[in-house]
C-alpha cells in the first residue's frame, strides 16, 4: 500500500484512525488499521484501479437502466432517437467504439467480410 500511493495512505490512516504518523507505529498495528479501511478508502480504491466506489457504481448503473426504461417509454425511443448517455460509461471512461470501418479495396473489404462472419481466422 505505501509503494502504491502513500499519500492516501497517509491520509485513510488520519481520516479513520487519527493516526498523523504512521511510522512512529509498530509495523504490525500499522498493518492492521491498513487491513481495516473500508473498501470505498482513497487507497483501497487505487489498489482496485477503481474510481469510484461500489455504492457509486451501482447507483449509477441504476440511474442508467431508469432512464433507458424512460426513454424506451417516449416518442424518441420509437424514432430511435435520444437515447440516454450512460453515466457508468463516463464514470469509468468507457467511449463507444465507431462502429464504422473504411475500406481502400473490394478485396479489402471481402477480406474483413470473410473473418467476421468466422470463414477466415
Amino acid at each position: 500500500m505505501i509503494i502504491t500511493d502513500e499519500s492516501a495512505l497517509i491520509c485513510d490512516l488520519a481520516e479513520t484512525y487519527n493516526i498523523y504518523d504512521y511510522k512512529s507505529l509498530p509495523v504490525l498495528m500499522v498493518a492492521t488499521f491498513c487491513i481495516g479501511l473500508r473498501e470505498n478508502s482513497r487507497i483501497k480504491l487505487k489498489l482496485n484501479n477503481s474510481p469510484v466506489s461500489l455504492e457509486t457504481l451501482l447507483l449509477s448503473v441504476a440511474v442508467d437502466r431508469l432512464g433507458l426504461l424512460l426513454w424506451t417509454k417516449s416518442k424518441d425511443a420509437e424514432k430511435g432517437k435520444g437515447k440516454p448517455k450512460s453515466f457508468t460509461n463516463s464514470i469509468l471512461g468507457v467511449e463507444k467504439e465507431n462502429e464504422t470501418i473504411a475500406f481502400e479495396s473490394a478485396d479489402e473489404f471481402e477480406k474483413a467480410r470473410l473473418r467476421i462472419i468466422g470463414k477466415v481466422a
